[in-house]
């Protein structure tokens, strides 16, 4: 995004108020069996650890982008030194975790859309995702492409009476975790959802795993990174299927990885909750979800401190009290109030109009939100990558396959 175009958007945000998209979702429904699956199926597959960081983790957007530019900036941290090396950063416990995986952090920057749906599903249907995790799995040791190897152990938790058993993905070594890379297309067999085909992220060249697969499973390096696996899976049985489930935290290690923003209290018998203190105003799916945790349309005095809010965290001055997770507080300045005389406006034809570019049609999760220059940016090319699809599903919408 120039410098032109981010002023006009800026001015846009001013004018509209930075929840419009949010008004937009307030009837959205639940995602769908169908979605849940279509959207998972490039995760479901990671070990149970990483994947319930995964997903913690795209609930605050925003700090994917901010940690994703840091990783960008420091490549030769790696693994455990990279998490030691922001401990002291603002961001939430989950997604410091990931800068010890920076071609997962890479593709859930790229993929914003992708990653901005997960973490509303997480937020919402939890249960629900738990159970698209197993029923993936189960299509995937169906189709005999889901084995114990030398990277990882698979088995199974039986369920009471009889039912499907929870399969459980956990490294092979603890202290080196191995992100594997596979096709859907061929690791769940014969999809069950023409309408709605899995989403596919080939590995990235960046990291030296060279093209798209069409078929087996690959690993990429083994990450030293036992200190920075905190999350995990609490499977439970309910009915017919694993939506007794939830993600759960291991407090003693995330507090060693997240020093001075760590609420252990947060986390009663270890179940995970998302903090809406990192939300950093990423409108909520739904109005009950808005009015559970505390989300309400900001006037300009907040907009204001949204305007300056990346400058501080970019330097880590966050002025946050105690580190902790709030918004910037700003010293309040008196304003004077200037009497505005009324200017007739003429109306123009709206047919002479200009098309908006991809972005500012969206009215998506984060339109309104301005973190700076940069972060918009990468946010813009983020879209880019992904395109202008709905969750409309066939080829036309989100489902279609890159």
């Amino acid at each position: 995004m120039n410098r032109r175009d981010f002023l006009v958007l800026s001015s846009m945000i001013l004018a509209t108020g930075p929840f419009s998209g949010a008004r937009a979702q307030g009837s959205a429904k639940p995602f769908t069996s169908e979605q849940l699956d279509q959207m998972l199926a490039p995760i479901a597959l990671y070990p149970d650890a990483l994947l319930a960081q995964v997903l913690m983790a795209a609930t605050y957007p925003l700090e994917i982008v901010e940690a994703a530019r840091w990783v960008q900036a420091n490549p030769n941290l790696k693994g455990d030194a990279a998490v030691a090396a922001v401990k002291d950063k603002s961001w939430d416990v989950s997604v410091k975790s990931l800068v010890a995986f920076p071609q997962v952090l890479t593709m859930m920057n790229d993929k914003l859309e992708w990653t901005q749906k997960l973490g509303d599903a997480m937020i919402g249907q939890q249960k629900e995702v738990a159970d698209s995790v197993q029923r993936l799995r189960a299509r995937a040791a169906a189709a005999g492409n889901l084995k114990t190897t030398s990277q990882q152990k698979v088995t199974t938790q039986p369920a009471p009476s009889g039912g499907a058993s929870a399969i459980i993905i956990e490294p092979a070594n603890p202290e080196v975790i191995y992100v594997p890379y596979y096709n859907p297309a061929w690791a769940y067999g014969a999809w069950p959802y023409p309408a709605y085909p899995p989403y596919y992220y080939p590995p990235p060249p960046a990291y030296g795993y060279g093209t798209a697969l069409a078929a087996g499973m690959m690993f990429g390096l083994g990450v030293a990174a036992g200190t920075a696996m905190f999350g995990g899976w609490h499977w439970g049985w309910s009915g017919n299927g694993w939506g007794n489930s939830y993600t759960s935290v291991n407090v003693n290690k995330a507090v060693n990885i997240s020093r001075n923003n760590f609420d252990a209290n947060r986390y009663a018998n270890g179940q995970w909750r998302h903090d809406p203190a990192h939300r950093d105003g990423v409108p909520y799916r739904t109005q009950p979800e808005r009015q559970e945790f505390g989300q309400t349309r900001m006037g300009s005095q907040q907009r204001e401190q949204f305007r300056g809010q990346l400058e501080g965290r970019d330097g880590e001055a966050t002025n946050r009290p105690g580190g902790g997770a709030g918004t910037l507080q700003r010293p309040e300045q008196p304003r004077v109030q200037q009497p505005r005389a009324e200017q007739p406006r003429a109306e123009q034809p709206r047919a002479a109009e200009q098309p908006r570019s991809t972005w500012e049609n969206r009215g998506g999760a984060f339109e309104g939100i301005d973190r700076g220059q940069g972060v918009n940016r990468d946010f813009e090319q983020g879209n880019r990558s992904w395109g202008d699809r709905g969750f409309g599903g066939g080829r036309g919408g989100v489902g279609g396959r890159r």
